[in-house]
């Protein structure tokens, strides 16, 4: 029987006390599939919608951006509410939220009400992530045992296996009911997440919140974060001398939000800690160049064996296959070990080889090899954001589970829209090969800043050990940002 089998068979309808509850599977895995799921099927509606609507790609363009720009902003202030309030009725509200923007989607009449739409299923797709991860805090902190690595490895390989049949769902939806299909079948998914979310996420009663976490909430420090993230993106998305001036937008929020946070009662950022907590910041900056290597990679060379090398769109997607697939099995793989510093140190060598690797491809480059470097880069495909992902789980401070992990997606966010700036600079005319030569230039120094971070983390190698997920947690607080393999501050359920 194998460790997922093990993991996601019928169990008794009341958890043993030092078992984690499966009936939160379900909903866990489902809620956080909802952003990957929109964020892939869109690729291929692009053309339709703009063609039904009469809009060029210039516009359509920011149905893309608007989901990455809502997303990387709320997740962050969705995961502090989570912290405040506990999952439920954020889980409720967030995926009832994706069915509203759904049905407006599938209404729309203009690109700027798509856009609206896209908007808030970015904002109705922020619980999804935070939440799981607050419920597998909370069911360490309940049980007195760390939860399974395999709880963690299903989030990674549920994103993964969706950003792969993501473009395929949305193309069997256009071709049965038009573009529109692709908005209305958030409608559906949103009610099972509201079913599920209602029958098995548990209440959070006011004496089981968090200790010590007030319950107003921070606006200042949210606008702050919001202005900052937005003149941000808005500058990555559209890289001009022209818009400097939203960097100089991007700083004064930034002085300002980090005055301001440093003076809060209750921070929607808690800068003291965090920045005493290196290995998180550490983790975060991996995040970000995981983001960065991956999705320029990923459009980049997609766009360059199209145009560059020659083949038919569906003979490139048969070329990404393996890619795809190696990272799935990577993690499947790997997801019973804790250990991270070991993945970090593979995904990163192979990122650099795959990088250099770009830098041998011309026109006439043989398929065998151009699956060879898609087969590579499918290893940190499957390594790198199921560590970084353990490593933040651990790292982070056990009160701000959620707010850590909104972060841990911004950061995310920030790298896939640095990667598609990135793309637009080398491949602005066409992605012909020298353009595919110089985004390689500026992978390569991405890929070895990852390895040096990773191999700079000391931290790293106190997260795992051969009995980690069988150790008792420690009965009393670990301090913030300490890092190891159980669970932080965790006590046994009396």
């Amino acid at each position: 029987m194998t460790w997922l089998t093990r993991l996601t068979r019928p169990g008794r309808s009341i958890p043993a006390d030092d078992t984690f509850d499966r009936k939160l599977i379900a909903p866990m895995i489902l809620g956080s599939i909802l952003n990957p799921v929109n964020s892939s099927m869109i690729a291929v509606a692009l053309i339709p919608i703009g063609i039904d609507l009469g809009a060029p790609p210039s516009e359509t363009a920011w149905l893309v951006s608007a989901l990455y720009l809502a997303t990387a902003i709320g997740q962050p202030v969705v995961g502090r509410l989570v912290d405040i309030y506990g999952p439920r009725r954020l889980y409720l509200a967030g995926t009832a939220l994706v069915g509203i923007a759904g049905i407006l989607g599938a209404l729309a009449v203009s690109v700027g009400a798509l856009v609206v739409a896209r908007v808030l299923l970015g904002f109705g797709t922020c619980a999804g992530y935070p939440a799981a991860m607050y419920l597998i805090r909370s069911e360490a902190t309940r049980t007195g045992r760390d939860s399974p690595n395999g709880v963690l490895t299903l989030l990674v390989i549920a994103s993964q296996t969706i950003a792969v049949v993501g473009p395929s769902l949305g193309g069997l939806l256009i071709g049965l009911g038009g573009w529109r299909a692709t908005f209305t079948v958030n409608v559906p998914l949103a009610l099972a997440c509201l079913v599920l979310g209602a029958l098995r996420l548990p209440r959070t009663r006011a004496s089981a919140r968090t200790t010590g976490l007030a319950s107003t909430v921070d606006l200042a420090g949210i606008v702050l974060f919001a202005a900052m993230l937005v003149s941000l993106l808005l500058f990555l998305t559209t890289p001009q001398l022209s818009h400097a001036y939203l960097l100089a937008i991007t700083v004064a929020a930034a002085a300002g939000l980090g005055w301001w946070e440093l003076r809060a009662a209750t921070p929607f950022i808690d800068l003291r800690v965090l920045g005493g907590n290196l290995p998180l910041l550490a983790t975060y900056a991996r995040t970000l160049l995981t983001a960065v290597v991956a999705y320029a990679f990923l459009y980049g060379y997609t766009q360059w064996l199209e145009q560059g090398r020659g083949l038919s769109p569906t003979v490139a997607g048969l070329v990404l296959i393996p890619m795809f697939a190696i990272g799935v099995v990577v993690s499947a793989v790997t997801g019973r070990r804790t250990e991270v510093r070991g993945k970090l140190v593979v995904g990163a060598v192979a990122q650099v080889v795959a990088c250099a690797g770009l830098l041998l491809l011309g026109p006439g480059t043989g398929i065998w090899w151009l699956v060879g470097l898609a087969l590579i880069l499918g290893i940190p495909q499957g390594l790198n954001n199921l560590a970084n992902q353990n490593a933040m789980y651990h790292q982070a401070d056990p009160t701000r589970t959620g707010s850590s992990a909104g972060l841990y997606r911004t950061f995310f966010y920030l790298g896939a829209i640095s990667a598609a700036a990135a793309n637009g600079a080398f491949l602005a005319d066409r992605a012909d090969t020298a353009g595919l030569h110089h985004l390689a230039l500026f992978l390569g120094p991405c890929a070895v800043l990852f390895l040096a971070v990773t191999l700079a983390d000391r931290s790293l190698r106190r997260i795992g050990g051969s009995k980690d997920a069988e150790a008792p947690a420690d009965n009393g607080p670990v301090p913030a940002g300490t890092c190891t393999s159980r669970s932080p501050g965790s006590t046994p359920r009396p």
